[in-house]
């Protein structure tokens, strides 16, 4: 029987304790415990949703300012779907000596109170006065940024100044003369209104003069086309009302 020859033997044995040494690797758990805390402080705590919640279709996120506090600066992020915030997570928070224990009781509490009132009118949690005054200052920023994106999603691009449309009703055409009307919109209600085009010539002159700003002042008065006709200038009136509830429809599409 052959002797195994030394050099052999070395290789078998070195190649032994490799094995060894990679199986007590895969044995190590996934996460180090002390990898979620970032520059020695704690991690921020996990964020809070609704029942609903979620990032699918239709929702965003908005982070809210930095708030500072006397331990630290608080920062709020929010998911928002369909005008309600879904879930609520905290990007900043303080750390540090007690701060962590502190941090990793309150936020959890602060983040489930946000989803569930959905405003920044929320209670503070006990033994964590500061954070919780800058968790509330920092969430009703984020909530400021969210109303203002919505307003601006409704508004679209089609309007003259911020939250605001300008809009031009069809050409209508009355036995003496065509009428238009355009009106301006804002927050969802007629804040101005004026005829481009009115009946002219002769007695029309007179009868256009009298009946539109009554009519101007009807539609924005009223808010929709559902206005009396000026006495005397009926078929102005008509082509008025047809005119203005064009200009509505654009409005409401």
């Amino acid at each position: 029987m052959k002797k195994s020859h030394p050099v052999r033997r070395a290789v078998l044995a070195g190649a032994a304790t490799v094995s060894g040494i990679v199986l007590l690797l895969s044995l190590k758990p996934a996460s180090d415990p002390g990898s979620a805390s970032a520059a020695g402080g704690a991690a921020p705590p996990a964020a809070a949703e609704a029942p609903q919640g979620g990032r699918g279709a239709g929702t965003g996120t908005v982070t809210g300012d930095a708030a500072d506090t006397q331990y630290g600066p608080v920062q709020v992020r929010l998911t928002v779907s369909g005008g309600k915030v879904t879930a609520a997570e905290v990007v900043q928070a303080p750390k540090g000596g007690r701060s962590d224990q502190v941090t990793a009781d309150a936020v959890p509490k602060l983040n489930r109170a946000a989803v569930t009132a959905g405003t920044a009118d929320i209670d503070a949690v006990s033994g964590a006065t500061y954070t919780s005054a800058g968790y509330q200052q920092s969430l009703q920023s984020a909530l400021d940024k969210a109303a203002a994106a919505g307003s601006a999603d409704e508004t679209g691009a089609g309007g003259a100044g911020q939250g605001t449309q300008v809009l031009t009703g069809d050409v209508t055409q009355t036995q003496y003369g065509p009428v238009q009307v355009r009106i301006t919109v804002g927050g969802g209600k007629i804040t101005n209104a004026e005829t481009l085009q009115a009946p002219k010539g002769g007695r029309s002159d007179q009868v256009t003069a009298d009946a539109v700003p009554k009519l101007n002042r009807a539609a924005v008065t009223t808010g929709t086309a559902d206005i009396d006709a000026v006495s005397g200038a009926t078929y102005t009136s008509a082509g008025y009302q047809q005119s203005l509830q064009s200009a509505l429809d654009k409005a409401g599409g």
